[in-house]
């Protein structure tokens, strides 16, 4: 492991390893930690840039650095599991490294993330560069405002925009410079054309309810990755693992067993 990246680790067995997603850091994990370290050796990290992992400042801000740090950091191999950002990192992780990944589970994540009419369901582009521009003015009170809308939807709005907010800033906020490449990041990569590429066990979860990444994409992956498959949580928006944590372990328990 790469000591500048923050890791904790919990559990015995074959290595899973969760990837948190923009503006947080691995402690947003917790709902499921207990049960992910009762199948396995469960590492949590803290992205390159986020919580107590600082970005390298001889490193260029950009996706590809992010994922080399990343990529690092793992384990020899792992099953892995990325939400949103983190699940575009994981995707490329995968691509990159295949040998290296075990299975790959992506959360409320996206290969492309914005909306593309008329048939790319997605975050409205304007939403993101709204958000850009706001970060130099109040970075604080935008990546809150980014993790509301991350509930959106939820039954239990109120309850997991509370316990977010208490695991983002039970650590060191990202910096601006992180927060608004990790912006571009959402806004850019676009790893469609290469997920047929991918062989390798590949579950995607999502939330119904979702306003970030709609449950609707999900046919469309289905046709860019014909050997994955899916599943929707009825009742959950953008961190299903936070709304239903015990439907959650069921069905990536359920995954893992079969494909370990």
């Amino acid at each position: 492991m790469v000591a500048k990246v923050w890791s904790d680790v919990s559990g015995t067995g074959e290595d899973i390893v969760v990837l948190h997603g923009w503006g947080l850091n691995g402690a947003i994990w917790t709902p499921v930690q207990d049960e992910l370290a009762r199948l396995g050796r469960l590492t949590r990290l803290d992205l390159p840039g986020y919580g107590e992992s600082p970005w390298p400042p001889e490193r260029p801000l950009n996706f590809t650095q992010l994922c080399e740090l990343t990529l690092d950091a793992l384990p020899a191999r792992c099953h892995l599991i990325g939400w949103s950002l983190g699940g575009l990192v994981a995707t490329q992780l995968a691509l990159q490294a295949p040998a290296r990944v075990a299975s790959l589970t992506t959360v409320a994540s996206s290969p492309y993330f914005p909306a593309e009419p008329p048939a790319w369901p997605g975050i409205e582009p304007s939403i993101l560069s709204q958000f850009g521009k706001q970060l130099s003015k109040d970075f604080r009170r935008t990546v809150e405002r980014f993790l509301a809308l991350q509930s959106l939807g939820s039954p239990h709005a109120k309850q997991d925009v509370k316990a977010i907010k208490e695991w983002l800033f039970s650590k060191p906020m990202a910096s601006v410079e992180v927060l608004d490449a990790g912006l571009d990041m959402l806004a850019e990569v676009d790893l469609r054309e290469q997920l047929q590429q991918l062989t390798l066990p590949f579950l995607r979860i999502y939330g119904r309810l979702d306003a970030l990444v709609p449950s609707t994409v999900a046919a469309q992956v289905d046709r860019l990755a014909p050997h994955s498959e899916r599943f929707i949580a009825p009742q959950c928006s953008h961190a299903p693992f936070i709304s239903a944590p015990e439907t959650f372990c069921e069905v990536w328990r359920e995954f893992f067993l079969r494909v370990r």
